[in-house]
C-alpha cells in the first residue's frame, strides 16, 4: 500500500532558463490598524535561540512562530484589545507578556525549561502501539467537527549549496473540512504572494516542488491518515514509549516509531506526540526512511534530465496542533528536503535543500462553503510558477508571516541586486 504522499510530494528537474513573473498582487485591500509586538526566544539557562516557538495572542486564532535565529514579529489588530501574547514551546513553561496599544520591541524573551517538573508526572505503562489506536479512535472528538477557513503564511525556499536559488511566500486560505470527513474536499488558495529567482546561469538547474502549499492538507496527518495513522499501515512499524514532554503546560506520551517490514516502497520514522488528558496528537515528526535509496528515490523524484543523477539525503517534516478550548487545530507544517545532483563522468555533485514552511496565522468557521475547484491549488502545481515577483516591502500589510532569518534576508538582498544587473 503506497502512502498517498507519493502520489504528490515530488521533484521536477528540467534545464531551462529560468523566467520571471511581473505580477501584481492578487487582491489589494486597505490595511487597517495593527500593532507589531517582535522580539527574540532564548533558552533562560544555555541563551540558545529557540526556533518554532509559538505566539499567539491567547482566546484568539492569531498566532505565528518563530524562525531558526528564534525571531518573531506578531501583528495585532487593535480592534483585539489584546492585552497579552502567550508562547508555548516543546519542553519549556508557557510565557505570557503582556502588551500595550503601541509597536514594541520586546529585545530577549527567555523560556525557562521544565524537565525538572517531568520527574513528578506518574504515566502509566501502557502498550505504545495501543495508545496510538486509542488516540486515533478519538479524532472525531478531539478535533474539529466544524468547517473551517485558515489562514496562512507560506514559504518554500530553494538552495544550490549555500547559495539561495528561489525564495517564494504566500498568503494562503485553507478550507479544511470537518476531521470526521476524509481530505478529498479541503482545499488551498493563494491570496497574495511573490516569488525571487537566482538569474546565474549556473542554476539553469531548476528544481521544483511539487504541490507546494498543499502540504496543508496532505502533511496533515491527524486529517490524512494515508501518510501514518491507518490501521492498515500501522503493522509495517514498530512502536516504543519515549520519555515523556511538556507541550503547552500539558504532559505529553511520546512515543516512537520504527519499519518493521521491507516493502516495495519507502516507509517513515519519528515520533508522535499524544496528549496525556485528551488522547490528542499534538505533534508527529517524521523523515523518510532513506535505507534503500532506490525506494527513497521513487517516492520523490517525478522527473529530471538523462544523464543526471540523483541522490537523496534527507525528507523530513514536523507537524504541529494547537488545543483551543476542547478542540485541537492544526497549526505548523515544516518540510525539509535534501538531495545530490550530479553529470555522469562529473567527479563532484551539488547538494540541493528545499524548505517549506506553513503556519496556521488564524482561522474561523466557514459556513458559506469551500473553494471552488478551479481556484483551488493543484497538487501537480509548482508554488514558484504561480507567485508575482517581490516588490512591496509593506507588501503584506497587517498579515502575520514567519520572520525572515538573517541568512535569508542577506540572500534576497543578492537576488533583488541581480535581478537590477
Amino acid at each position: 500500500m503506497k502512502t498517498s504522499i507519493t502520489k504528490w510530494m515530488g521533484f521536477l528537474f528540467t534545464i531551462t532558463i529560468i523566467s520571471y513573473l511581473n505580477l501584481n498582487p492578487l487582491h489589494a485591500e486597505e490595511v487597517p490598524d495593527y500593532i507589531t509586538i517582535s522580539g527574540v526566544v532564548k533558552d533562560a539557562k544555555t541563551k540558545r535561540k529557540l526556533e518554532f516557538v509559538n505566539v499567539a495572542v491567547p482566546g484568539t486564532n492569531v498566532g505565528t512562530v518563530t524562525n531558526a535565529d528564534g525571531e518573531f514579529a506578531i501583528k495585532v489588530r487593535k480592534t483585539l484589545l489584546a492585552e497579552k501574547i502567550e508562547l508555548t514551546h516543546i519542553g519549556y513553561k508557557n510565557t505570557v507578556i503582556d502588551v500595550q496599544e503601541d509597536d514594541i520591541d520586546l529585545k530577549d524573551i527567555f523560556l525557562v525549561p521544565i524537565q525538572n517538573l517531568l520527574g513528578e508526572i506518574v504515566v502509566r505503562a501502557r502498550d505504545p502501539r495501543f495508545l496510538v489506536e486509542e488516540a486515533m479512535n478519538k479524532i472525531a472528538v478531539n478535533y474539529s467537527d466544524k468547517h473551517n477557513m485558515l489562514t496562512g503564511f507560506y514559504r518554500e525556499t530553494a538552495q544550490k549549496g549555500k547559495n539561495y536559488i528561489n525564495v517564494s511566500e504566500a498568503i494562503i486560505d485553507i478550507y479544511k473540512t470537518p476531521y470526521d470527513e476524509n481530505a478529498s474536499k479541503d482545499r488551498v488558495q493563494i491570496f497574495k504572494g511573490r516569488s525571487l529567482l537566482s538569474q546565474k546561469k549556473s542554476d539553469t538547474l531548476m528544481v521544483k516542488l511539487l504541490g507546494g502549499p498543499t502540504l496543508s492538507i496532505y502533511v496533515d496527518v491527524v486529517k490524512n491518515p494515508d501518510l501514518l495513522l491507518d490501521k492498515e499501515i500501522l503493522p509495517y512499524y514498530a512502536f516504543r514509549m519515549e520519555e515523556s514532554v511538556m507541550i503547552d503546560n500539558r504532559p505529553q506520551y511520546v512515543i516512537s516509531f520504527t519499519p518493521q517490514m521491507v516493502l516495495p516502497f519507502a516507509l517513515y520514522y519519528g515520533l508522535l506526540y499524544i496528549d496525556k488528558e485528551t488522547l490528542a496528537f499534538s505533534r508527529a515528526e517524521f523523515n523518510l526512511n532513506m535505507d534503500d535509496a532506490n525506494k527513497a528515490t521513487e517516492a520523490i523524484l517525478r522527473k529530471k534530465p538523462f544523464g543526471l543523477r540523483f541522490k537523496p539525503q534527507e525528507v523530513s517534516f514536523i507537524v504541529t496542533y494547537t488545543q483551543k478550548g476542547d478542540r485541537t487545530y492544526l497549526s505548523y507544517i515544516r518540510n525539509q528536503v535534501r538531495f545530490k545532483c550530479d553529470w555522469k563522468k562529473r567527479l563532484f555533485s551539488t547538494n540541493y535543500t528545499i524548505l517549506s514552511e506553513m503556519v496556521v496565522t488564524d482561522s474561523r468557521e466557514e459556513r458559506s462553503g469551500a473553494i471552488p475547484a478551479r481556484e483551488a491549488f493543484k497538487p501537480t502545481h509548482s508554488f514558484s510558477d504561480k507567485v508575482s515577483d517581490f516588490a512591496d516591502h509593506d507588501f503584506w500589510g497587517a498579515y502575520n508571516i514567519i520572520e525572515p532569518t538573517e541568512s535569508l534576508e542577506s540572500a534576497v538582498n543578492k537576488l533583488r541586486k541581480q535581478k537590477r544587473n
